[in-house]
């Protein structure tokens, strides 16, 4: 079912082990993926429409008619959409929204000398691509994620991109469609894979010249192996949040934890995908016994058998037995995951120790699936081991921090000389020649 990894005694001998190498993590060959997907992209830049129908065609098995999704469609989702998921997804957006409104940092202007200041402007992005993914599950939930902070950051406009579903008319799947009109976005693209990235950084014009969806400055959303491909490969011509690999679970445990919680925790993000990863690393040997029948009941009562079998046995996943807590935190912190789940004695003051991770669930009663659509956090989050320089998705993703300069000319006299010498220091003086000549009447003092 799933295999496992003691390291335990490796301190003890004396050894200095690289946790990050022998802990278990998917392959995500991005490199390799740009050979495939640059074509793609290049086809898309060169023929616009005409590309993303044939991409349609064979990747979703879909003969597009409208590439951007009609207006009547938007409306159709909406209302056919089951009232409590309505309501779920409202109450979800209600939560997203207060926690990132709270995020949103006011400009700040310091006064650096009598005269002189520098203001820190934060402004949005004029325009952003948001990519919602499809295959094996509907995520309306990534539509919430991603337009809220952009909403939040007050990005004046807004484009959603879902793969094309054969069974629904090839237009994104109506529960997507649904979100989006809930949360007021009415453009959005039937596109999906890597040919949607590229049409969010070309743009995409119709045979006749026309255009259908104007290029975007910035992309977000989690997407597959091609979509994170594009991504790197078109980074520069658009900003971009991450290159989202399979979705990663850690739990750190002790002996306190419910083994039924931390399995039923490890199931939940087995079931998104065959490469998900699901670890618990714990101090305790009859805990990952327990978890382990645990996962066996669990897992043959599950709807997704076959997809959780192997993502749990898979090499991306195991339970890791350490010695004590504190090899457990530097386990934890090498591996850096996506979501980490803390059960442990005084599972807050831990959690609050943890330094890379996407996002922390604190205790028994903050599942990783609380995150995904209800605590009000963002479930964008750096995988790979990347949570150990990056951060998910927040209003911050979508503004630009600027400086504004502002200088009275005796505050730039009093500076004046010093400006000077460091010029002259890096053999630039053209540099100070730039300051001198706004004084010529006097050396600058």
């Amino acid at each position: 079912m799933i295999r496992r990894i003691d390291l335990r005694g490796l301190l003890a001998r004396g050894e200095a082990p690289d946790y990050r190498a022998l802990v278990p993590r998917a392959p995500q060959d991005v490199e390799s993926a740009l050979a495939v997907v640059r074509p793609i992209c290049n086809d898309v830049r060169d023929r616009g429409v005409a590309a993303l129908r044939d991409y349609a065609a064979r990747f979703d098995g879909v003969q597009l008619t409208d590439l951007r999704v009609p207006a009547a469609a938007l409306d159709e989702a909406l209302t056919a959409l089951d009232p409590r998921v309505r309501a779920a997804l409202t109450e979800s957006i209600r939560r997203v929204r207060r926690v990132h409104e709270d995020q949103r940092p006011a400009d700040h202007t310091t006064a650096v000398v009598a005269g002189g200041s520098v203001t820190q402007r934060w402004v949005p992005v004029s325009r952003v691509g948001l990519y919602v993914p499809g295959g094996l599950a509907v995520y309306p939930s990534s539509v919430v994620m991603n337009v809220v902070p952009a909403q939040v950051a007050g990005v004046g406009s807004l484009a959603v991109a879902s793969p094309p579903q054969r069974d629904h008319g090839g237009i994104p799947h109506p529960t997507v469609l649904a979100a989006c009109a809930l949360l007021g976005v009415d453009e959005v693209y039937a596109a999906g894979g890597a040919q949607a990235v590229a049409m969010f950084a070309y743009g995409a014009r119709d045979d006749d010249g026309s255009v259908v969806c104007e290029p975007v400055d910035l992309v977000t959303g989690p997407g597959n192996l091609y979509v994170a491909a594009a991504k790197r490969l078109l980074k520069g011509r658009i900003g971009i949040d991450a290159e989202a690999g399979p979705t990663e679970i850690t739990v750190l445990a002790d002996d306190t934890a419910d083994p039924a919680h931390v399995a039923a925790d490890l199931v939940s993000q087995a079931e998104h995908d065959p490469l998900a990863a699901s670890v618990l690393v714990t101090d305790s040997e009859p805990l990952a016994d327990a978890v382990l029948r645990e996962l066996e009941t669990q897992v043959a009562a599950t709807k997704h058998v076959d997809r959780i079998r192997t993502a749990l046995a898979g090499e991306q996943s195991g339970i890791v037995l350490v010695d004590d807590l504190e090899q457990g935190l530097a386990v934890v912190d090498a591996y850096a995951a996506e979501h980490l789940e803390v059960q442990t004695r005084d599972a807050r003051a831990v959690a609050m120790r943890v330094r890379n991770a996407g996002a922390v669930f604190v205790g028994p009663y903050a599942p990783v699936s609380l995150g995904d659509y209800s605590a009000g956090s963002n479930h964008v989050l750096p995988t790979g081991g990347c949570a150990c320089h990056s951060s998910g998705l927040s209003v911050q993703t979508f503004l630009r921090g600027i400086h504004v300069v502002d200088y009275v000319r005796t505050a730039l006299a009093d500076v004046a000389a010093q400006v000077v010498t460091l010029a002259d220091a890096e053999d630039l003086p053209a540099h100070g020649t730039a300051v001198r000549v706004r004084f010529p009447d006097r050396a600058p003092r």
